[in-house]
């Protein structure tokens, strides 16, 4: 069914949404005033044709946007951009109850996305390389992405090669480029164990290509250059396909707010650690015991820590912190505590936290649910949350990083959101 909808803001996903008798329609490519013809199913709408164009409206940079789902915001002009990314967070805090300032979303994009996830399928036409379209299981072929940094761009052609290899068994596969100091650092996912014989071929393989590094699922089948990550003072050298935070400019953002808030603390704990971002950063004034359940994130960090001259102690831990969070007891002993969750956020730390004298305590979050969740447990047991920064290094996405700085006092109380 065709209809005439005003489109009255941006979703959190960052579709248009407009109201009607039936309920919100959520309209991809449309911004707020504008005035569309669209077709409805559902509380879905495709543009037809506009009857007005926004002045927030500007050109998307890349021909794919609207087919490729890896962008929902090439369309918006760079200050309502910003307003609607930090809004998401204000929202989700006085959805939780919480009355506190916000600071303007600060860019860290850089000079791109070092990391990405590319999608390969095996079909009738031949091998599609590619990112996903938006909320389907379709591949969309990627020959370039301005969204990545030039290095990644030989990644491109490159994982092409290698899914032509790997496709063979019709499974569908994950590839994840990462570029580093010594190059191209690829993890495929979705192929299973490499037989004798395909190790060797795809030891050749990388070698033509020019990889520092090719692992499946984890295994390294041949690493020619170390692919060494720069983080603060430390060369890491992470784990096949672990985590790492998209741009450079984000993580030295994040960290650069973390140190900052941890301020003159003489012990640290950093919970959630993954391969060290802040911890390393934060060893150059302080002591850090570094806790994190994926034991070989952990252990690059500690070589890492190990290698770096001029550090503070630092210590690991592994750790299922959602089984069994740091209590009292052992929270007694630090100056201030960071944390940094996946998605999920931190429940179960952040009510033992809740319940501590930590004087400082510094929450990461990727998620603004979340954060708010765990912020108000943290309100709840007298930590006053004095500021929230929200960062933005994954450009044209409707995903936004957070970091909430609490103090506990003796006069803090929860700030309830007015009205």
């Amino acid at each position: 069914m065709t209809e005439r909808l005003t489109i009255a803001r941006l979703g959190q996903r960052g579709d248009g949404i407009a109201q009607t008798a039936a309920g919100s329609v959520f309209v991809p490519g449309a911004l707020p005033g504008e005035i569309v013809l669209a077709e409805v199913t559902g509380d879905r709408g495709r543009i037809v044709s506009f009857e007005n164009s926004s002045p927030d409206r500007v050109e998307p940079p890349c021909p794919l946007f609207g087919r490729c789902g890896g962008c929902a915001t090439q369309h918006v002009a760079p200050a309502p951009y910003g307003a609607w990314k930090r809004e998401m967070v204000v929202t989700a805090l006085a959805q939780a109850g919480l009355d506190v300032p916000v600071d303007a979303l600060v860019a860290a994009h850089g000079e791109g996305r070092r990391r990405a996830t590319l999608h390969a399928r095996r079909t009738q036409s031949g091998v599609v390389v590619g990112f996903m379209a938006a909320r389907s299981h379709e591949i969309v072929p990627i020959d370039a992405c301005p969204l990545l940094v030039p290095a990644l761009a030989a990644g491109l052609p490159a994982a092409r090669a290698l899914a032509g290899a790997l496709t063979t068994t019709g499974k569908p596969l994950d590839i994840q480029m990462t570029a580093t100091a010594g190059g191209l650092d690829f993890d495929v996912r979705g192929h299973g164990p490499a037989s004798p014989k395909q190790r060797t071929a795809l030891t050749g393989l990388a070698g033509r290509l020019g990889l520092a590094r090719l692992s499946l699922h984890g295994d390294i089948i041949v690493q020619l250059q170390p692919p060494v990550i720069r983080v603060g003072p430390a060369d890491l050298l992470p784990p096949p396909g672990g985590f790492l935070q998209a741009t450079a400019a984000g993580e030295e953002t994040l960290g650069g707010l973390v140190v900052e808030a941890v301020g003159k603390a003489k012990v640290v704990a950093d919970l959630f650690a993954g391969v060290g971002p802040f911890a390393l950063r934060i060893a150059t004034r302080a002591a850090v015991h570094a806790v994190e359940s994926d034991a070989a994130a952990l252990a690059a960090l500690d070589r890492a820590a190990r290698g770096t001259p001029g550090l503070r102690p630092v210590t690991v831990e592994t750790r299922d912190l959602y089984r069994r969070p740091l209590l009292g007891p052992e929270l007694a002993r630090f100056d201030a505590v960071v944390f940094d969750p996946p998605r999920a956020g931190a429940e179960a730390q952040a009510r033992a936290l809740a319940a501590s004298a930590v004087p400082v305590v510094v929450a990461v979050s990727c998620s603004a649910a979340t954060f708010a969740r765990d912020a108000s447990l943290l309100a709840a047991g007298g930590y006053a949350l004095y500021r929230v920064t929200p960062v933005d290094q994954f450009l044209h996405s409707a995903h936004v990083e957070i970091v909430g700085v609490f103090r506990k006092t003796p006069q803090a109380r929860p700030r309830r959101a007015l009205g």
